[in-house]
């Protein structure tokens, strides 16, 4: 999947994306991990066979666009950081783990594979950030009676980091292969997780005052059976 990214210097990074990886279950802290469990186990789903996880996806569910179309209404975004490999550099920008909640009740890995993968268009380079990953926040934002509503926020240091993530999906090594990227997990939904049409996803520099930020609204196709 072929995805350009704005630079903070006015250039472009291009990426040819031949692999997809969602780390599920990324938590540090066990009980902010037990707690999304439970939000997923009230809508029926099945807990993970082990902690984290990465799911394997099509690399051609990824999209930049901002207007997609799903299935039914039963799915909902859900906002990571995305991590991948242009040209042997490491870039972080913004994407959402869009999941279909009524399949993920039968099949977390197929629910994931069904939905398209919303990713920002800008970037930057990992290495500008790590140092200071922790401050980091992601948020995103849902429409709800006409109104953009809170949905998520947390810091980054709740979660893994992508060295972290990275050696555990490559058996050690120290940076993902060329053409892979990574989301790298998610914080609580606030109130529940629930499906929107608009969602607003964001990663946020408290150091630098600088935001990734993307939005997409999504089309629910009918259920023909």
């Amino acid at each position: 999947m072929k995805l350009s990214f704005s630079l903070p210097d006015n250039t472009t990074v291009d990426a040819d994306l031949k692999n997809l990886v969602i780390a599920g279950w990324a938590g540090r802290d066990m009980a902010a991990i037990e707690h999304h469990i439970e939000e997923l186990e009230a809508l029926g789903i099945s807990r993970p066979s082990a902690v984290p996880l990465f799911y394997r996806v099509s690399a051609n569910q990824l999209s930049q666009d901002q207007d997609v179309q799903v299935l039914g209404g039963e799915s909902s975004g859900e906002v990571e950081t995305f991590v991948f490999n242009a040209g042997g550099e490491l870039y972080v920008s913004i994407a959402s783990d869009h999941t279909d909640r009524k399949l993920e009740a039968h099949s977390v890995a197929f629910s994931k594979q069904a939905c398209i993968k919303p990713v920002g268009t800008a970037a930057w380079k990992l290495s500008d950030v790590a140092h200071y990953w922790d401050e980091l926040v992601i948020r995103s934002w849902i429409e709800e009676n006409g109104a953009a509503v809170l949905y998520q926020e947390g810091p980054l240091s709740s979660l893994r980091t992508p060295d972290d993530l990275i050696a555990r999906f490559t058996d050690g090594q120290a940076i993902l292969p060329e053409g892979c990227g990574m989301t790298c997990g998610t914080v609580g939904a606030i109130g529940g997780i629930r499906p929107a049409a608009s969602f607003t996803m964001e990663l946020f520099d408290p150091r630098r005052n600088r935001s990734l930020r993307h939005s997409y609204v999504t089309e629910s196709l009918p259920e023909m059976a």
